[in-house]
């Protein structure tokens, strides 16, 4: 462990150096996710409490907060990569953060894919972190194409992101998907079937409300 919970508090530990600092800024009710603590105080590495984490000194330059990727090196920005048309499914393909620096970018491609092709696959293989306004966007755009009738599902979502959506509350609202062929498979005509998981109206209110308000 490298991140040390007591009660409302958390200190992170360098793998580097052992130097330490103490926060309690943990917005998500998970004391194993831990990205908020993290990306405060300027450290570099896991969000999970799991590690690897390194203070500001001993961070290399360009490293980012969100995932394995991230604490190797990866880009902490990120965008749209594009979007395929694939049997009638638009694949949006996205990399690095879901937060407040691509919002606008992602926004307008699903608004648009959503508009001119119906189902949507949000490909999260290249996202390293997503944050609650990106949460926020992924709910509304799929509160869009419900109102088409159409689905927006995810595919291929890190443990990270993973873990995100099942302490919001947001696993049920969500088809996940293995891979973007997987989820292309099922939402294509003459796929294997409806898409899997809880259904959607089912989340509760509450919860819909608290993500789309973000």
């Amino acid at each position: 462990m490298t991140v040390v919970p007591d009660e409302h508090l958390m200190t992170l530990i360098c793998d580097s150096c052992g130097d330490t600092t103490t926060g309690t800024a943990c917005v998500l009710p998970d004391a194993e996710v831990v990205w908020t603590l993290v990306a405060e105080h300027g450290w570099s590495g896991s969000p999970f409490a799991t590690g690897p984490h390194r203070c500001p000194r001993c961070s290399l330059p360009g490293l980012g907060i969100g995932g394995d990727a991230a604490a190797q090196g990866g880009q902490s920005g990120g965008g749209v990569l594009g979007v395929d048309h694939l049997d009638d499914v638009a694949v949006n393909t996205t990399t690095g953060n879901i937060d407040v620096d691509t919002a606008d970018e992602l926004r307008a491609a699903l608004r648009q894919a959503v508009d001119v092709h119906g189902h949507v696959v949000v490909d999260l293989t290249r996202v390293h972190l997503i944050d609650a306004g990106g949460l926020g966007l992924l709910v509304r755009a799929h509160r869009d194409a419900r109102e088409r009738g159409a689905v927006l599902c995810l595919a291929a979502p890190s443990r990270f992101i993973r873990t995100v959506l099942h302490t919001m509350r947001l696993d049920g609202l969500f088809p996940v998907f293995a891979s973007p062929q997987e989820a292309v498979r099922r939402l294509s005509p003459g796929g294997a079937g409806d898409t899997p998981g809880p259904d959607p109206r089912r989340l509760s209110p509450a919860a819909v409300s608290e993500a789309s308000s973000r």
